[in-house]
């Protein structure tokens, strides 16, 4: 037997408000996936320890902002329901969080943790910049979950941060990493600023900012950080990714079934 997948709201208005927290609590929590697979494989055990610990504060952050976008949806999901139950179209995430911890240097085998810190800066300055907006909403539920993710976010830029600094003014090799791994992943970061009616809605009814208006900051935040880390800003790119609006890459299926296969295999397990 294995378990049907869920249904969202079919009503317009209430599905926009549904997206925009999806958007936000998919994105951490399928980076907070990405972040596990660290766990015994980092470079230093200092470091394994460090992304186990950031894998769980947003899987704690998704699982609250799945929560209330459960309870607004209407139609009894939990966030376990949510996480486990939905087909890969109706996660909302940008593909930049989806992307394989995998190597983009030449000759180089495994994991890159080159890459993944200079994801996790990318996407640390940026929901550190939405949960400081957010912080104003007018759902207090939301206002809750981000007076404490904050402060989890504000760590993770500073941990990402300095690691990226370290990398790109360090040995020749660190240097070459970071800057592949950069470029591997700047194409991908249009996408996170976007706007469309599902932002327009939030921003309309106070629930929350439209993305695009943490372009400017993230930005600024970003150019900093890479001139400190001597390493090059890539050029605008053309590509547009799409996973915020559920059309994502190869990777997001292989996420899903390894992240999916108990709850699906063994319909309301418990243990």
């Amino acid at each position: 037997m294995t378990a049907p997948s869920i249904q969202l709201t079919a009503d317009p208005a209430l599905r926009a408000t549904v997206d925009y927290l999806l958007r936000l609590g998919d994105t951490c929590l399928i980076l907070g996936q990405r972040l596990g697979e660290w766990c015994g494989h980092a470079p230093v055990l200092e470091e394994d320890i460090a992304m186990s610990n950031m894998a769980l504060d947003l899987v704690g952050q998704a699982r609250a902002v799945l929560t209330r976008a459960g309870q607004l949806d209407g139609h009894g999901h939990d966030e376990d329901r949510l996480a486990f139950l939905r087909d890969e179209r109706d996660f909302r995430n940008p593909t930049l969080v989806e992307l394989p911890n995998a190597v983009v240097s030449p000759g180089q085998k495994g994991r890159d943790f080159a890459l993944t810190i200079v994801r996790n800066t990318m996407v640390a300055v940026l929901l550190e910049a939405l949960w400081t907006r957010l912080q104003a909403s007018n759902d207090a539920e939301l206002r809750g979950i981000a007076a404490k993710a904050v402060k989890e976010a504000r760590y993770h830029r500073q941990h990402a941060g300095d690691w990226l600094v370290r990398l790109g003014d360090g040995t020749a090799e660190s240097k070459a990493r970071a800057q592949a791994a950069l470029n591997h992943l700047w194409p991908y970061t249009p996408e996170l600023f976007e706007s469309d009616a599902v932002d327009a809605a939030a921003q309309a009814c106070g629930l929350g900012p439209a993305w695009s208006e943490l372009r400017e900051p993230w930005m600024d935040t970003m150019t900093a950080l890479l001139q400190e880390a001597t390493l090059e800003l890539p050029p605008e790119p053309v590509y547009r990714s799409s996973g915020r609006r559920g059309v994502h890459s190869e990777h997001m299926g292989y996420i899903l079934a390894e992240m999916q296969h108990l709850q699906r295999a063994y319909p309301g397990g418990s243990w």
